[in-house]
């Protein structure tokens, strides 16, 4: 197929561009610098802006939604003008190209409302419930992304979980940093049990869910390792693997949640130039277990992860 991926100038577009390609399918790429990847037709444009979507849909038979605002905090404006009407532009646009498969990747945030996730699966997204501006956007986007399946397209949303491995500038490296800085706690031990997903096999989870989104439309679909793990080991070995001291002291999930409250109320008057130390979002995040049962999209895709999560933390050892 030909086929649009947006957003394929982060950490998890690029792999899914390039597992595309290993697929055999032809890709164009949507963002706003160039994507780094060989043989990829880049536009260089937003989502937001419709003449740009359109253009980049000339032709196209099946999209991969990508591009989306990730952060812990920031103007809730502009969270809903990328991840709400952002995906609106593109699906409109995307029904008149008469493109009929279409993949949107959202993020289990959009189902959690603080309390523990074991062994569940893609719970319905509830922008009411969710927590922190991304997650709130996030999911109302999935909802009118899943509202448009039937009457032609052929729609799935798939929700990778924690995506991590070498290259990744973001939960990778901040980890080692606030490790290396000793900024890094543990909440409540790291008790808390939690799944993530090796970037590769993210991507071709995603592509996966390409191929067979005919037979899966309408669905939601949470994508991990399906190796649940206490949240203070995955830190550990992270920063093993990056060659920095792990976290070695512990504060009350309680305590954090309340900081990461206000740090939220001083971040929305005063921002600063990171994103925020600690939100209430991701106090929940660190304390609460959230794995999810990976029965049916294994089933249903015909898909399982190729990478164990031991073999990505000797991989990102080896970066």
């Amino acid at each position: 197929m030909k086929v649009l991926a947006t957003g394929a100038s982060g950490f998890l577009g690029r792999a899914v561009v390039r597992a595309l390609q290993q697929g055999g399918h032809d890709v164009r790429t949507l963002q706003r610098r160039p994507s780094g990847v060989d043989g990829a037709e880049d536009h260089l444009g937003s989502v937001t802006d419709a003449g740009a979507v359109a253009s980049a849909l000339e032709g196209v038979d099946g999209v991969v939604h990508l591009a989306a605002k990730v952060s812990l905090a920031g103007d809730p404006a502009q969270f809903r003008a990328v991840n709400v009407e952002g995906t609106r532009t593109l699906l409109d646009a995307a029904d008149a190209a008469g493109v009929s498969r279409i993949v949107h990747v959202s993020s289990p945030s959009v189902a959690h409302a603080g309390h523990a996730l074991a062994g569940v699966g893609a719970e319905p997204a509830d922008p009411d419930a969710a927590h922190g501006e991304y997650a709130r956007t996030k999911a109302e986007a999935e909802l009118l992304a899943l509202a448009r399946a039937g009457s032609g397209t052929a729609l799935v949303a798939i929700r990778p979980h924690l995506v991590w491995g070498p290259g990744d500038t973001q939960l990778i490296a901040r980890v080692v940093d606030r490790a290396r800085r000793g900024t890094l706690p543990l909440l409540d031990g790291g008790t808390a049990l939690i799944d993530s997903t090796y970037v590769d096999n993210a991507a071709s989870g995603i592509v996966a869910a390409l191929d067979r989104v005919d037979d899966v439309s309408g669905r939601a679909y949470v994508l991990t390792n399906g190796e649940p793990r206490p949240v203070g080991d995955l830190l550990a070995g992270i920063c093993r693997a990056s060659g920095v001291t792990p976290p070695r002291f512990s504060v009350p999930a309680g305590l954090a949640k309340a900081a990461g409250s206000l740090i939220e109320r001083v971040w929305a008057v005063r921002p600063g130039q990171d994103e925020p130390p600690m939100t209430r979002f991701l106090a929940e995040q660190l304390s609460t277990a959230h794995w999810f049962d990976q029965t049916e999209i294994r089933r249903d895709l015909r898909w399982r992860p190729a990478v164990s999560i031991d073999e990505g933390l000797r991989r990102l050892s080896r970066a």
